[in-house]
């Protein structure tokens, strides 16, 4: 097994090959290395220069044009909106962070009405994609997309891509917890994947074998706040500009790193029975809930062993 860790994205990755040859493996390792650089470089708001801040300079001026890369994960992050309900949007990007710092110690919860005001501006119906001109319209003026929801996950994926491609047989993308794993470890076994323990977040409390399959946890256990002894994550909710409550972590199961990545999030604004419920109609992909009173809750093709 040969590994490099490094920070790419704003996130800890850490890119594993399995070969008898060190120098082989590096050569891989690089090109992932490489294409999540590129991916980076493609999705970041902290660049001028980057096709995404194009996008939101001109919200509510004009078209802008974007290569067919954007223009279709937009058009899957819309559709993952449309079966989410809403509760996945990439224009989470216009919502008024000045509201929220979760590193402090927030005392109360902004009223009702003022959250609801801080996310009038997210609504993916708002993304207008212009297929024979290739351009991306946001209709409305202070919009803003972003991929944070998504694009570790598709960094993850299309990094796998590149180095099967280059013939990897086995290897793992991990972007801080969503990766994806293909073929076997060095000893011809699956590879174990451990989910995190949402109250002890450096322990595990569960683990399962993978083989071609991605695994993404999203959770409240790193950012939250406690206002009158209840407990809320750093997730706001783009239907209330709320913080929400009820779940203290999701790991999706999939077989694709970005399909996992998007769904960690909305399963977690959904709640437990209708992010069940939804996850229980989707094929190639799985749930595992833990809630605010440490109940576990899985998704009907989970088979837990004690």
């Amino acid at each position: 097994m040969h590994k490099r860790a490094l920070k790419l994205m704003g996130n800890h990755f850490e890119i594993s090959v399995v070969s008898a040859d060190a120098y082989w493996a590096k050569q891989k390792i690089e090109a992932g290395v490489k294409e999540i650089r590129r991916i980076e470089a493609l999705l970041t708001t902290f660049s001028d220069a980057s096709e995404t801040n194009k996008i939101n300079q001109y919200a509510g001026i004009r078209p802008v044009v974007a290569s067919e890369e954007i223009i279709q994960l937009i058009e899957r992050s819309k559709k993952i909106s449309d079966v989410t309900q809403g509760a996945f949007d990439i224009s989470y990007g216009s919502v008024d962070k000045s509201l929220w710092n979760f590193d402090t110690q927030m005392t109360s919860l902004p009223d009702k009405k003022t959250a609801k005001k801080s996310v009038k501006l997210i609504n993916y119906k708002n993304i207008e994609i212009d297929h024979a001109r290739s351009t991306v319209f946001l209709k409305e003026r202070g919009m803003r997309i972003g991929f944070g929801g998504i694009g570790k996950g598709y960094a993850a994926e299309m990094a796998k891509n590149v180095m099967k491609r280059l013939g990897v047989a086995s290897g793992v993308v991990n972007a801080s917890g969503d990766l994806t794993a293909w073929g076997h470890q060095p000893n011809g076994l699956p590879w174990t994947i451990g989910i995190a323990n949402p109250n002890l977040s450096h322990e595990l409390f569960s683990y399962m074998n993978i083989t071609d399959m991605a695994v993404a946890t999203s959770g409240n256990y790193e950012k939250f706040v406690l206002i009158d002894g209840k407990r809320y994550s750093h997730t706001i909710d783009p239907k209330t500009g709320l913080p929400v409550s009820g779940i203290k972590s999701v790991t999706i199961i999939s077989t694709n790193a970005e399909i996992a990545d998007a769904m960690a999030t909305p399963v977690t604004i959904m709640g437990v029975k209708a992010g069940l419920h939804m996850i229980n109609q989707i094929k190639n992909i799985e749930a595992i809930i833990v809630d605010d009173s440490d109940k576990l809750f899985t998704s009907k093709n989970i088979n837990l062993i004690e």
